[in-house]
């Protein structure tokens, strides 16, 4: 699908909401008050997500115009492409087809892509995944000494690390008692060091998550995980540090996601043992892929498969349901108002649920990654404000640190907030259920944002008319609340998935290609034409910049 995009700045749609915008003077108050049945009107159900857009900044009439704008762009049929595996991932020439990676099985018309019947590529290799992660579970697979794996280390970067550790942390009372699973992603050598701390190399099990198996972080850090394995076990006594012993432990002791299967013999890995997935996943949209092996062997293939069971329901959703009451469409239009009519640059995910302390960090990628683009997917210029900065931390902690800058602070800063209703560890203080007060900030800081306390309410309380001004609330401020029933492994699926359309929606307004990372690629080289400066080669560090070159020598010359 490589034809021009349209312009979304051409449109009839763009224009009237430009206009409107800028006559528009939002007031929640007063629409609030004027519609009792906003809220009704606005609150829209996806699957086990109940989600109240009506404390945003828009108006029946916004929310038609944007409506408009995305029939204008052509968002439907662009939806269509994706899901039919049209290569719509332009500068790549590749399908976009994490929705394929949770099609139930035998579903109906199969999916056959380029020649591949992906439906049954999918499900063989899923169901390679649950036989090893059951055989490890049930302490079938054991280490060179013939002892049960108890920790899983996960050695990956990016998609392959973030959405893992986000998931695992996510969904902790789902792991199977006596596992553990750890991270290792940055190539500080301290992430490795810190990582390993402490662990039984006779019960450690690590997976090297690399499509390619090159990317220099992770490989570089599986090397060094590999000489911690064969050190500890000779220090035990476990093997006599023979060439045949040590390969005989990497072969109990390292498995591989990855599709390159020469690099990963080389390395000592049973090419058996390597879990593979395809060029048409994108690394921030893999975790429901053998990326998220780790995660099926922590909680097990019935509770995987429920994860992904909530990606296929929200899928269902998005392809289904009329755009006006479609939630990832909705929410994607909402976020192309703030950042194109209403110069928002940010956008906040405080998620009231503690287990959920990774996801914006993982949002960060999905979002920022596939949208931060200047151009668009036929390679010309972009004609409007692209991608938003993701950010956000769980409540109540944000609210004792950042909250102040969304209250009162003056850019527009559009926020989700993120609840269940039952907690996994519910506990009360005396009389006082715990999660309800929690919850009960969660309702309260919604509130507050919306309707704000005019100054006089702040003199009505007795304030000091000279610090009226500094306790007055405009309200006005955004936010759309989600509220699901548990943070199970479906609805953890279902946030991923909305978020994951949320974005698409987004990008085809834009205009870009969502599904490339070209931006992450100068660096990466640079990096490695610099590294051979940085351990004094004289003519690679004479080819560097005077900036460059400054630091590098102030680094060697602090260097013990």
């Amino acid at each position: 699908m490589s034809t021009a995009p349209i312009d979304a700045t051409t449109t009839s749609a763009w224009a009237e909401l430009t206009g409107h915008a800028a006559a528009q003077k939002p007031d929640l108050r007063s629409w609030f008050d004027a519609d009792p049945g906003r809220a009704e009107r606005l609150t829209f159900d996806a699957a086990d997500l109940h989600v109240d857009l009506s404390k945003n900044l828009v108006t029946d009439e916004t929310l038609a115009l944007l409506l408009r704008l995305a029939e204008e762009v052509g968002l439907k049929g662009r939806l269509e492409a994706m899901f039919t595996g049209e290569h719509i991932n332009v500068t790549e020439d590749r399908a976009v087809l994490h929705t394929a990676l949770r099609r139930p099985a035998g579903a109906s018309p199969a999916l056959v892509v380029d020649g591949q019947d992906v439906d049954a590529d999918v499900h063989a290799e899923l169901a390679r995944v649950y036989a090893f992660a059951e055989q490890v579970r049930s302490g079938a697979w054991t280490g060179v000494t013939g002892k049960r794996v108890a920790t899983v280390v996960n050695i990956g970067i990016g998609g392959s690390d973030l959405g893992p550790v986000m998931a695992y942390e996510a969904l902790a009372p789902y792991v199977q008692d006596g596992l553990e699973l750890r991270f290792i992603s940055n190539i500080d050598p301290s992430d490795v060091a810190e990582t390993t701390a402490g662990l039984d190399p006779e019960t450690t099990l690590f997976i090297v998550a690399s499509k390619t198996f090159g990317t220099l972080e992770t490989l570089t850090n599986a090397r060094l995980a590999r000489e911690w394995l064969w050190t500890n076990l000779e220090s035990a006594g476990a093997i006599d540090g023979s060439e045949t012993s040590r390969t005989g432990a990497v072969a109990k002791h390292f498995v591989a996601v990855s599709t390159a299967l020469d690099k990963v013999a080389a390395f000592g890995i049973d090419p058996a043992n390597a879990f593979g997935f395809w060029d048409w996943v994108g690394g921030r949209y893999s975790v429901d892929s053998a990326i998220g092996t780790s995660l099926a062997i922590a909680i097990g293939p019935e509770a995987f498969a429920e994860f992904l069971g909530g990606f296929h329901a929200i899928d269902q959703h998005l392809r289904s349901t009329p755009f006006a009451q479609n939630v990832p469409v909705l929410m994607g239009l909402l976020n192309v108002w703030y950042v194109n009519f209403l110069d928002a640059h940010t956008h906040a995910v405080l998620p009231y649920a503690q287990y959920l302390h990774r996801f914006p960090a993982y949002l960060q990628q999905l979002t920022m990654e596939s949208n931060g683009k200047g151009v668009r997917w036929d390679g010309s210029p972009v004609t409007t404000a692209t991608g938003e900065v993701f950010w956000g931390e769980p409540g109540t902690n944000g609210q004792h640190a950042f909250y102040q800058l969304i209250h009162q602070g003056t850019r527009v800063i559009p926020s989700d907030f993120i609840a269940v209703a039952n907690p996994a560890r519910p506990l009360r203080d005396g009389d006082t259920d715990v999660h309800g007060l929690f919850l009960a900030n969660f309702f309260a800081q919604t509130k507050a944002l919306a309707f704000g306390k005019t100054a006089d309410e702040v003199r009505a309380e007795g304030t000091a008319e000279a610090i009226v001004p500094a306790r007055v609330f405009t309200g006005n401020r955004p936010t759309t609340s989600i509220l699901a029933p548990a943070l199970t492994p479906s609805v953890l699926g279902q946030l991923i998935a909305l978020y994951e359309h949320i974005t698409f929606v987004q990008g085809v307004v834009w205009g870009i290609d969502s599904f490339d990372q070209w931006g992450v690629e100068l660096g990466k080289q640079l990096a490695t034409q610099i590294a051979p400066a940085v351990t004094g080669d004289a003519d690679a560090l004479a080819a560097q910049d005077a900036s460059t070159q400054a630091l590098i020598r102030h680094y060697l010359a602090q260097r013990d």
